[in-house]
């Protein structure tokens, strides 16, 4: 039982000035790509992805505004009840949160895919060169230097050794829900619930199957994992929607949480979340954590 995904690796040089506001990186380049997507992948005339009468073979739609398909008949239903699905894929460019990037400078980011089933490789590669004309509140420009991908298998096997001790360090904003409610601190069993799901959503949905683990037993072990290490902190930010002009909340916790316990079995899916991301708008680069584990 493996999850199976794409790590793509965009290296540019910049030509003009490239500002990356702090807690933004993740969001520019988000909406920077989507946009320069759609102009690679969609003609002009389209009407929007949801409204497109050619949705379904869309790669456009399927990838940046995926969602259960309308038509009698189609594969794409997904999981019950989830009519706008999770999107494929995170960008990963914490490191140049508050940076400037001088003209000359090269400058790279990842973007983990995890759409397995058919991978629009070609599409990524065209619509990041695209996204190069323009990029941030300065509009710079900048050269693709070279695109480097390659396929990443983790397998969800419990580890072999045991694990006694983990630090998780959450890495960007992070927003966990328990229930309706917005938690403020990572405990373990919440942590491993998010992880759990959304690992199983984006195999469902974009590679071979749904996890097959029983969820309820393997939630109630989790709840015997202790946090022993809370400095974990709120940090507020916003984005403005290109789009519609709506300004969102993009803010959560960061920091580090270490937790004690029999965690074997809940390794593999912390590593997996490491390039997944966990909770809410992953997409935008949210959710990031790192795992180190302490001792056996």
């Amino acid at each position: 039982m493996n999850f199976d995904f794409f790590l793509f690796r965009f290296v540019f040089s910049a030509i003009d000035r490239i500002a990356f506001p702090a807690g933004q990186p993740g969001n520019i380049l988000r909406g920077a790509f989507g946009n320069a997507f759609r102009r690679f992948a969609c003609s002009p005339d389209c009407p929007g992805a949801r409204s497109c009468t050619r949705r379904d073979s869309c790669v456009y739609a399927r990838i940046f505004e995926p969602g259960a398909s309308r038509e009698p008949g189609s594969s794409r239903k997904g999981p019950s009840g989830l009519k706008d699905w999770p999107r494929p894929f995170v960008f990963r460019a914490a490191y140049l949160d508050g940076r400037t990037v001088a003209p000359g400078e090269r400058f790279w980011f990842d973007v983990n895919l995890f759409e397995t089933k058919d991978p629009p490789l070609e599409e990524f590669a065209g619509a990041f060169a695209q996204l190069a004309k323009g990029v941030g509140p300065l509009g710079g420009r900048a050269d693709l230097v070279s695109v480097e991908q390659r396929p990443i298998s983790i397998s969800l096997e419990p580890a072999g050794a045991p694990a006694g001790r983990v630090r998780v360090e959450f890495v960007t904003p992070t927003e966990l829900k328990s229930g309706d409610q917005v938690v403020t601190q990572p405990d373990f069993s919440i942590l491993f619930a998010r992880v759990r799901d959304r690992i199983s959503t984006l195999r469902a949905l974009y590679g071979p199957s749904a996890l097959e683990i029983d969820f309820r037993a393997m939630g109630e072990r989790a709840k015997s994992v202790r946090m022993t290490r809370s400095d974990i902190y709120h940090v507020e930010a916003t984005r403005r929607s290109g789009r519609t002009g709506q300004v969102h909340s993009i803010g959560g916790f960061v920091g580090v949480a270490e937790y004690a316990g029999d965690l074997a079995e809940f390794i593999p899916y912390l590593e997996a979340a490491s390039w997944t991301g966990v909770g809410r708008q992953c997409g935008w680069g949210k959710g990031q954590l790192r795992l180190e584990i302490l001792d056996s």
